[in-house]
């Protein structure tokens, strides 16, 4: 009983009165939903107009504006009205602002690439703004343009959401590739390209 009571009488006696306090978070701090391998598809008329690929997604909608990061990169591919795949961009890491507002606002940054296959055309940069509503990307940092024909640099760029009218808006030490050959073959889109057609 002895050797009980003492036990109990120490352990009682040797706990402090400063216990450590955990800072205090909110809600608005911590995710509120995190989805792993996520795939989104959008249709137009029952066609796949876009499809969204991340390997993590946390939404954070508790916080005071609202909003989904991609920590781990994403990947966006947009379709033509056939169909056919015409756009891809690729970053490190996305941010989109789940706000009621008149524009919608995708930001992406780190090792940014926008293909548009069916021009054949590929930039980089490392920050990109996509207005969903109004159709359009845009940066103000430096960006790379690389086409069949020529290669440009220069800051800012402004397009439509399919990469298909690219402008460098401050543009430098660009140059063009000129070789014309009676028996070039054209550009061909190799991601949509399925072969010759047989009769």
């Amino acid at each position: 009983m002895v050797a009980v009571t003492l036990v109990i009488a120490t352990i009682l006696f040797s706990c402090k009165d400063d216990i450590p306090v955990a800072e205090i978070l909110t809600t608005g701090d911590t995710p509120s939903q995190r989805v792993e391998g996520m795939t989104v598809v959008q249709f137009t008329r029952g066609v796949t107009s876009f499809v969204v690929e991340a390997p993590l997604m946390e939404r954070y909608s508790e916080a005071e504006t609202p909003y989904d990061v991609f920590p781990s990169g994403i990947l966006l591919k947009g379709y033509s009205a056939e169909g056919l795949l015409e756009t891809k961009i690729r970053a490190d890491y996305a941010k989109h602002i789940n706000e009621k507002s008149e524009s919608e606002i995708w930001e992406a940054y780190g090792n940014v690439v926008i293909n548009n296959f069916v021009k054949g055309e590929k930039m980089e940069t490392d920050t990109l703004f996509w207005n969903r509503l109004t159709q359009r990307i845009y940066t103000h940092t430096w960006v790379k343009l690389y086409t069949p024909d020529m290669f440009m640099q220069g800051y800012g760029m402004e397009s439509d959401d399919m990469a298909r009218n690219a402008v460098i808006q401050r543009p430098f030490d660009s140059y063009a590739i000129v070789r014309r050959d009676s028996t070039e073959i054209s550009y061909i889109d190799t991601v949509n390209f399925i072969g010759p057609l047989l009769k």
